[in-house]
């Protein structure tokens, strides 16, 4: 006689594969976030670029260091790396944690700066205000996908969002306020430097927040719920 199979033992059986489809969930979802993390730097760094080329007004921490680079003769790459890593030596007191992310947005962004910078000065000289308009909005675009991009793969906020988001949690402080003034600060500084303010950073101002609200949830990485408490998404611009 043939034995049959008993029931009981193939329904325990029959979840076995689950573990291996979990293990390749958490292997797409790990390859989602480097290349979000990735991709998002380097759009990051070229939304700097183009801005900046433009000559109608950078970023908000990027007026402050173009200011700085004109007063010490360094490249707007090796400056934004020098402030990017005093702005974390600023985390110590206010006991926060880098992540992978952050680390990789200090060397990234910085690094591929004066590359795109080199290539922009490659187009032709004294372009219309028009065709600067133009890249000034398509660098606050760029900007927006880069940020939602970074932030949404939940590996640790950039050095400056880092600082902002300390001062909050050892202030008490709403975001809000605490972000303004940072940036106020930021900014005044680097145009008293020599760093270019304009209609950039006023458009970029007003456009960014919004633009990364409508992106972030399109971006963030999906995770479980454990993982989602343990890497809340950043608030921030994803520097």
């Amino acid at each position: 006689m043939t034995a049959q199979p008993d029931a009981t033992t193939a329904s325990v059986a029959a979840p076995g594969p689950a573990p291996a489809v979990r293990t390749t969930t958490r292997s797409a979802r790990a390859r989602r976030r480097a290349a979000q993390l990735v991709g998002g730097l380097v759009l990051y760094a070229a939304s700097i670029a183009l801005l900046v080329h433009t000559g109608l007004g950078n970023m908000p921490w990027d007026v402050l260091s173009q200011g700085v680079a004109r007063q010490v003769g360094w490249s707007l790459g090796t400056v934004t790396i020098v402030l990017s890593v005093l702005i974390l030596l600023a985390w110590w007191p206010l006991r926060q944690r880098p992540g992978i992310g952050t680390v990789a947005n200090v060397v990234l962004i910085g690094v591929l700066i004066d590359p795109f910078l080199a290539l922009l000065d490659r187009l032709p000289e004294g372009l219309p205000l028009a065709a600067r308009v133009g890249m000034v909005l398509a660098g606050i675009a760029l900007n927006g996908v880069a940020s939602a991009l970074y932030i949404g793969a939940r590996l640790g906020p950039g050095p400056r969002d880092g600082l902002m988001t300390g001062l909050v949690a050892r202030t008490g402080w709403p975001v809000g306020p605490v972000r303004i003034a940072i940036e106020v600060i930021v900014v005044a500084v680097g145009w008293l430097l020599g760093g270019t303010l304009g209609f950039a950073t006023l458009a970029y101002a007003l456009g960014i927040g919004p633009l990364i609200h409508w992106l972030l949830p399109r971006l963030t990485v999906p995770v479980p719920p454990a993982v989602a408490v343990a890497e809340p998404v950043e608030p921030g611009e994803g520097r």
